[in-house]
């Protein structure tokens, strides 16, 4: 289990001043926890190959909807054939 998860118990605090400097220390480390959590999600590469696979799909599905059309890859979408000599 995570330490962030473990139950925290406050016997005994004199004054008020203590118990909200214990409580807003519990809340910087949870704080501190999500953000390191989220920054390693944002480093994952399971996002970005999950955004690969879906494009993927997406072109594949496209591809067999309209089988007629001709599927040209991304990459030569501003390419135009050349102009046919003229007779």
């Amino acid at each position: 289990m995570n330490n962030q998860y473990i139950r925290r118990e406050v016997f005994c605090c004199e004054t008020c001043h203590e118990l909200k400097s214990f409580w807003e220390k519990e809340i910087s480390k949870q704080t501190c926890y999500r953000e390191r959590e989220e920054d390693r999600r944002g480093r994952s590469a399971l996002r970005k190959l999950r955004e690969e696979w879906k494009r993927r799909l997406e072109e594949r599905l496209r591809m067999l909807d309209n089988p007629e059309e001709k599927h040209r890859p991304e990459s030569t979408a501003g390419w135009k054939p050349p102009a046919s000599p003229r007779r």
